[in-house]
């Protein structure tokens, strides 16, 4: 089979197309034929082990997986004779979760993990848009237990997690301001957001206004501004952080009334169902930004790590 390999770590010109032998399922795992795949920040950030930690769960010296690729949608090929969950020919999408390997035509993945029938009213292209960023945007917004009228302040509110913050909180009845540039003002107007803040045009923590939530999806916020836009007794969320903004965080939520959120989001099957649902009801709708195919993920790397991106960047395998 096909598949992108990723034997060092580097910029995207590591990453090469070659044909390499085609997995066959244990007793409880399923073969996937993949139809789709997609790029995402944490994508590019394991091929340059940025930061540097990547390398303690990912190998020291060299990437331990060959394989990249975090999300998945395709059709079940075959199964072990210990699977029940699924069938040949189930229509999935989902999450492969710390073994990766979506970058190929085929993957064996354990019939208990982040995978379920996709939805009905979507594509594979659509279906495979929502695990990364849906599955870490309802991982903090339940952490955070938003509720009808509070306000929500989202931060990158056009890229993967952002596009989904949105929709999501909009859901849970909240009353939602989105921040991103001038370009996708539109974009994230569209998405249900009440307010919508320029970044470019504006100093997003001199608004005057104060949040129940402020929901960092990308990183780029400084901690003090989100302190200076949070409730007394408001949450902070750090969808994407560092080392400094952690033990900040932690100060924080030790020294005053203040909530901070962080770590790495859950990944669920039971998650997985509920946005189905949400889908299937008209609740939630896929942003793609571009599609590539899988010979092209090097240049799909190289667009998603300039930070620009609006919802999802997806692979195309068949």
């Amino acid at each position: 089979m096909k598949a992108i390999i990723c034997r060092e770590y580097g910029s995207a010109d590591v990453l090469q197309l070659q044909e390499v032998e085609k997995p066959v399922p244990k007793e409880n795992e399923i073969l996937v034929r993949v139809h789709s795949t997609a790029v995402n920040s944490a994508d590019w950030r394991l091929r340059k082990a940025e930061p540097a930690a990547v390398r303690l769960f990912f190998g020291l010296t060299k990437p331990r997986k060959g394989i990249l690729g975090g999300v998945f949608s395709g059709a079940v090929e075959a199964v072990g004779k210990g699977v029940t969950r699924f069938k040949v020919d189930d229509l999935l999408y989902g999450s492969t979760g710390m073994r990766l390997g979506a970058y190929a035509e085929y993957i064996c993945l354990s019939e208990k993990g982040a995978i379920v029938t996709k939805p009905k009213n979507m594509s594979f292209e659509e279906a495979v848009s929502i695990p990364f960023g849906g599955l870490t945007a309802l991982h903090f917004l339940k952490k955070a237990r938003v509720e009808k009228r509070q306000s929500i302040f989202i931060y990158g509110a056009s890229g993967a997690v952002g596009t989904m913050a949105v929709q999501l909180a909009k859901y849970f009845e909240a009353e939602v301001t989105g921040v991103c540039s001038t370009a996708n003002l539109d974009l994230v107007t569209s998405l249900g957001a009440d307010y919508v803040i320029d970044y470019t045009q504006e100093d997003v923590a001199s608004s005057g206004r104060s949040y129940d939530i402020i929901f960092d999806t990308v990183g780029k916020m400084s901690f003090s501004a989100s302190k200076k836009l949070v409730k007394k007794e408001g949450i902070i969320i750090l969808g994407s952080s560092n080392v400094s903004k952690e033990i900040q965080g932690v100060w924080t939520s030790i020294s005053s009334s203040r909530k901070v959120i962080s770590g790495v989001a859950s990944e669920k099957a039971d998650d997985l169902i509920f946005l189905k649902e949400l889908i299937e009801q008209g609740y939630i709708k896929p942003v793609i930004d571009k599609n590539y195919k899988l010979e092209e993920i090097p240049n799909a790397h190289r667009y998603v790590e300039q930070g620009h991106k609006k919802g999802n960047v997806v692979i195309t395998i068949i």
